[in-house]
């Protein structure tokens, strides 16, 4: 599987994970991420490996190339001695390097085709990492938008679980509160009736009804008292103003009889009429 494959495939097993997962996608975008980012630093190290390896295959072609040059001075030396055999080996080891050389020359070929490739490469990945972080900071940003609008719908509805606890506890404060308003009141009508008076004292139902019973006896003989004593006033002025009356009425009774009797002189008054009169008016007197 080449280096794009797995980071592809990784990218989409994390998206997955991201869907299917009850944990906060903004972690798992991270994960991802941070995973992008360690498959990135491979390929990078994988290219400074080469990288290495070519520049020793270079050098090692620089000492070929060097004692290449080497054998040729030789060569030329041997020749200048006549001798012909030096020469020839000189030539034979010129002939030697220039095939390693060329060898050489062909694996730096090989490694620089396989550098430039993962080069383009990483520069992919790079490009599609970035492309990513971006997606993942606006998935990211979606998430928490959708996430304090539902957390702002619920507090306004009331349909999350802390909301959920608060009406509960303002649905039981109201219950209490009404239970108590409710007792003040029994309290108050209790105490209007007197019933609180009733429970302090010691005495029972019957020994209230007896208590109640003399005491409207009581009143009754009060009152009974009251009405004899204005009846008796009332009897003792209407005799008075009777006897007066009478006593008016005899002395003119008298007065005329003795005036018809007498011719209208009063010398001869009789004793036993003057006695009635002072004992009428004595009567009145008392």
């Amino acid at each position: 599987m080449g280096i794009l494959s797995r980071a592809s495939y990784v990218v989409r097993s994390k998206l997955n994970a991201v869907l299917n997962s009850a944990e906060d996608p903004s972690e798992q975008l991270d994960y991802s991420y941070e995973q992008l980012r360690d498959q990135l630093q491979d390929v990078k190290g994988g290219i400074a490996d080469l990288t290495t390896q070519k520049k020793r295959l270079e050098i090692q072609k620089r000492r070929l190339e060097e004692n290449v040059e080497k054998h040729n001075d030789q060569a030329r030396e041997a020749v200048r001695q006549d001798r012909e055999d030096l020469a020839r080996q000189a030539l034979e080891k010129k002939k030697q390097k220039m095939t390693q050389i060329e060898d050489l020359e062909s694996q730096i070929a090989e490694l620089q085709n396989t550098q430039d490739q993962l080069v383009e490469k990483k520069n992919t990945l790079q490009g599609r990492i970035e492309e990513f972080r971006t997606k993942k900071e606006s998935m990211k940003a979606r998430y928490e938008a959708a996430e304090a609008s539902t957390r702002v719908s619920e507090a306004m509805t009331g349909a999350g679980d802390e909301m959920e606890d608060v009406s509960r506890s303002i649905e039981r404060a109201n219950e209490r509160t009404e239970d108590m308003e409710a007792r003040a009141a029994a309290m108050d009508e209790l105490e209007e009736s007197g019933a609180f008076e009733d429970a302090l004292s010691d005495k029972d139902q019957l020994d209230r009804e007896l208590e109640s019973l003399s005491s409207d006896r009581e009143v009754d003989a009060e009152l009974e008292t009251l009405q004899a004593e204005m009846g008796a006033d009332g009897g003792s002025e209407t005799a008075s103003e009777s006897a007066s009356e009478e006593v008016e009425s005899a002395t003119t009774e008298v007065d005329a009889t003795s005036n018809g009797a007498n011719g209208g002189s009063d010398e001869s008054a009789d004793p036993a009429v003057e006695a009635e009169l002072e004992e009428l008016q004595n009567d009145e007197d008392t």
